[in-house]
């Protein structure tokens, strides 16, 4: 058995759990959301705490789920974080 085989097995096509919908087509702009205006989730504001405190930037507790996608987007090009494929390998 090779690395990371402690991993549950998943089907190609099985989408991981707790994902949105909203995340799995990542190419609709976060204004277009229906939920755009609602309070950011929990996993948003814990991600974005802990992206924040790496940039040095503030976290808003007042964030809306669209504020804190594009905030989590920015920040994420800002510290290297949440790059998949783009690994200097």
């Amino acid at each position: 058995m090779g690395a990371g085989t402690n991993l549950p097995l998943m089907k190609p096509d099985d989408v991981p759990p707790d994902v949105p919908p909203a995340s799995l087509n990542p190419e609709k702009d976060p204004d277009e959301w229906v939920t755009k205006d609602e309070p950011m989730t929990g996993p948003q504001r814990s991600y974005l705490q802990t992206l924040c405190r790496e940039a040095g930037e503030e976290f808003n507790e007042t964030w809306t789920k669209a504020e804190a996608s594009k905030k989590i987007e920015e920040l994420q090009q800002k510290t290297g974080r949440g790059k998949t494929g783009t690994t200097n390998s």
